[in-house]
């Protein structure tokens, strides 16, 4: 096995040749200096300064003659369709069998049968119907088996009554990795139960910027730290690197991820550009990656972000010459979610850049089809290379081949298939408890923990009682919204688990959110924090809750006036301002987001008959905690702080508290500078399902070219979007995954105002909104003037059409038929309209 620790000494002797090499013999990309190249204005990586490794994974020869062999033996169709990953919601087992698909990837909201929902059953019987598909050879192909690749980010989380364990942060606060093996263990088993093969996980990003949406997908701020579990969870997940029969035993195929940087972008925008030197790339944010190929880890995501203002996905320069060339890493790279639509000169329906810089599969869960028709003219007329789709299907085949996928036959018939016992069985939410344990961090404890379970509990705030809300993200759903307690069988609520441990004692405790009791309690824990969110909804302006989640902090004060010792525990994905929490509580606990398994914080917090504590407090902060929720006053905790039942109490000197209600933002702006507000989406949609393309940066295309997203100018320098539709029907939307609640404003005299300037007007338009089951639209005029013109339209009026103003998904939604050209600057509500527009 390849000691990735040699880093150090291997970095040295890297930075000692590049310091030797001058003139035209320098690595290219390389200048003499030692500083990054620049070609087409973008820095260009220089793998000599990079640490040399040497993937520990050796395929049995008869493995290697197989895959020659069939590599021989497939026509280019066969190829090219092994390059291409296609989404369960926009794929058929006859689509997989007819374009010869390397995999079928299931997204944050996919599900067999068009259910997100559906019960694990129904995902093995998919996994067969695709995987006899592929392997049928009736046509005279080859029959390549495929490959199921599921966010399995935190356990296997998008499947009722599975394990779900904290996510990342806080399994960074435990310092465990020895744990951390066990979680990747039981999560292998569990996927192998509905029968898939690949998780996208671990995630190895280094947070440097907690406003970041994924931030809680990395397991902390420190690289040394990250480094620490990365091995530990590929080897969980997969089993040591000579492991060339994975399937044989309980195991999968891990991914890390997002090569590289998703975690140092400025800002901390989801999917921006990271402007940090090639050393800080390479050391905070390549750190993991060694590890990870010292596991023999079998793939590889390539991040959405980009490095000095140049794509990762169409990056050559790090994709290849570094990663896989200087890191010796020998699986196969896969690229995120139409991340290849974003490289410069692309497309989501056009794209060999990133083919060409060493992607070798494709994630095009929607756009599948004409990636796959794109590839494959392209490599007729010559365009690409033979010899680099030729590597590319061997690094896929290879990988299966390890698996064992050529002889382990279908799904349903390997290890663990069916044994649906495995999911959330006593053994599993066993570890994921003594997770929970081990995470939990105690900022402040002036001597009101551990609880006396034999007493009076309440247990306030918003989220004590709430599986999906202490889950997070991509559970169940992507967002981790729209579903509640019934979708977790066999899970424990923080509530119920305090409620457990109390009455288990002779004690009694009571549920009120609000606070109010009718009998006077000894203590009180407050439940509070953040709610479901994952990637770019998750990026915020501030590191401050939204002032519609700071309620239990009145709570936490009205109960400390009536001389009630109160206990805050925080709910959150990331170190947060909370200063009036900590001010008014006795004590704070951050509990992260601990999964399924509530018990285990009443396992740290209530202690036994005589007040002895059952088990210490042992995370440490992942992360500096805020003193400020712009961190400009520094740290109110440093990384690695955490205190225990052992340590001094102290006294506390209250902390300044500040108005947040502006810093989390204007909730009533949702698009603004060229962007959508804080966890809110860009869309342009077409007339059938699928039809779909999030704009996130500009140019771009969609709806197979109709449609081309540019920057336009408005108040600051590209501060709008422009639309140009060459004809048909098509939508622009504003999405946000958490309902939009806008009754109250209906019942007053508010607009739905947006400022648009109009080239060329359309046939027709429609202006409306969307909710789940309802959807209101009055037909508009948008006159041609060449200017900046505030419209508006009251918000009764789409009420009266037919929309539920009290829970919108897409609040803003312009329909327009015929060729049309218009930009759109701001959305937002408001009373000041230049133009009312009818209600029509």
């Amino acid at each position: 096995m390849t000691d990735w620790k040699r880093l150090a000494s291997g970095l040295a002797l890297a930075l000692a040749a590049t310091a030797c090499a001058t003139g035209p013999d320098a690595t290219i990309g390389q200048s003499s200096d030692g500083a990054s190249k620049m070609q087409d204005g973008k820095a260009v990586a220089h793998p000599d300064i990079w640490p040399a490794y040497e993937y520990p994974v050796v395929l049995p020869k008869s493995d290697t003659t197989m895959v020659a062999d069939l590599v021989a033996r497939m026509t280019l169709e066969e190829k090219i369709g092994q390059l291409v990953q296609a989404d369960l919601c926009c794929v058929t087992p006859e689509d997989a069998k007819k374009y010869n698909l390397g995999s079928i990837l299931v997204g944050g909201n996919s599900g067999p049968n068009g259910n997100d929902l559906s019960p694990a059953p129904d995902w093995l019987a998919a996994a067969d119907a695709f995987y006899n598909a592929s392997v049928d050879k009736s046509d005279g192909g080859v029959g390549i088996p495929i490959i199921w690749g599921v966010d399995a980010v935190h356990g296997h989380a998008n499947i009722i009554g599975a394990t779900v364990f904290p996510h990342n942060i806080g399994l960074g606060a435990m310092r465990d990795p020895d744990l951390i093996e066990q979680i990747g263990a039981v999560t292998a088993k569990e996927i192998r139960v509905t029968g898939q093969e690949w998780t996208f996980a671990p995630t190895v990003a280094v947070p440097q910027d907690f406003r970041w949406g994924r931030a809680y997908e990395g397991y902390s701020s420190n690289p040394e730290l990250v480094a620490s579990y990365v091995g530990a969870m590929v080897r969980g997940l997969q089993g040591p690197p000579s492991n060339n029969d994975i399937l044989a035993g309980p195991h999968v195929i891990a991914s890390t991820k997002h090569f590289l940087a998703d975690g140092g972008t400025d800002g901390g925008v989801d999917q921006g550009d990271s402007s940090v030197t090639e050393e800080e790339l390479r050391d905070v944010h390549g750190a993991p990656y060694g590890p990870a190929i010292g596991e023999g880890v079998a793939t590889v995501m390539v991040s959405f972000s980009s490095w000095q203002g140049k794509k990762m996905t169409g990056n050559k320069s790090l994709v290849t010459g570094v990663l896989k060339d200087r890191m010796d890493f020998g699986g196969f790279v896969v690229s995120d979610w139409n991340a290849h639509g974003q490289v410069e000169g692309c497309t989501n329906e056009s794209c060999p850049q990133a083919l060409m810089a060493g992607v070798d599969m494709y994630m095009a869960p929607d756009t599948w089809k004409p990636i796959y028709t794109d590839l494959l003219k392209r490599a007729r007329s010559g365009e690409i290379p033979m010899a680099r789709i030729d590597d590319a299907v061997t690094r896929i085949l290879d990988v299966k081949a390890r698996l064992g996928l050529f002889h382990a036959g279908k799904p349903s018939d390997r290890l663990l298939a069916g044994d649906y016992d495995q999911l959330g069985s006593p053994e599993h939410r066993g570890v994921a408890r003594e997770a929970v344990r081990k995470s939990l961090v105690l900022l402040k404890n002036q001597g009101v923990l551990p609880l006396k379970p034999g007493g009076r509990l309440l247990v306030a705030g918003d989220g004590a009682n709430d599986l999906a809300r202490q889950s997070g993200g991509w559970t169940i759903s992507w967002q981790g919204t729209g579903i509640d307690n019934s979708h977790f069988p066999g899970a424990t609520s923080i509530w119920t688990g305090l409620e457990d441990a109390v009455e288990a004692a002779g004690g009694s405790a009571q549920l009120s959110p609000d606070g109010s009791f009718t009998q006077r309690p000894d203590a009180a824990v407050v439940v509070f924090g953040e709610t479901p969110y994952a990637e770019f909804q998750g990026d915020r302006a501030t590191l401050a809750l939204d002032p519609e989640l700071t309620g239990p902090y009145e709570t936490m004060r009205k109960l400390k006036a009536q001389g009630i010792p109160v206990i805050a525990l925080m709910l959150t994905g990331r170190p947060l301002y909370a200063n009036p929490a900590l001010n008014s509580a006795d004590a704070f606990v951050v509990a992260w987001l601990p999964g399924s398994e509530g018990e285990g914080v009443a396992d740290v917090l209530v202690g036994d008959a005589s007040g002895t504590p059952r088990f210490d407090f042992t995370g440490k902060l992942p992360a500096a905690w805020p003193r400020t929720a712009d961190m400009k006053d520094g740290a109110l905790f440093d990384y690695g702080y955490g205190l225990t039942y052992a340590s001094p109490s102290r006294a506390w000197s209250a902390l300044p508290e500040l108005d947040t209600s502006q810093l989390a933002g204007d909730s009533r702006l949702w698009f603004s500078a060229g962007a959508p507000a804080a966890r809110w989406s860009l869309l342009v949609n077409g007339q059938n399902t699928g039809e779909q393309t999030r704009v996130t940066t500009v140019p771009v295309e969609a709806l197979g070219g109709r449609v081309r997203v540019t920057a336009e100018n408005f108040i600051v320098q590209e501060g709008a979007r422009r639309i140009s539709i060459d004809n048909g029907t098509a939508s622009v939307a504003l999405r946000n995954f958490e309902p939009v609640d806008i009754a109250k404003e209906t019942n007053a005299d508010i607009l739905l105002l947006a400022t648009m300037k109009v080239w060329d007007a359309p046939d027709s338009a429609m202006l409306g909104s969307i909710g789940p089951d309802s959807e209101g639209f009055s037909s508009v005029k948008l006159p041609e003037g060449n200017r900046w013109v505030r419209y508006g339209i009251p918000l009764k009026c789409l009420r009266n059409k037919g929309a539920d103003v009290s829970e919108l998904t897409e609040p803003f939604v312009l329909t327009t038929t015929g060729k049309t050209d218009y930009a759109i600057g701001e959305v937002r509500l408001g009373t000041d309209a230049e133009v009312i527009l009818p209600c029509s």
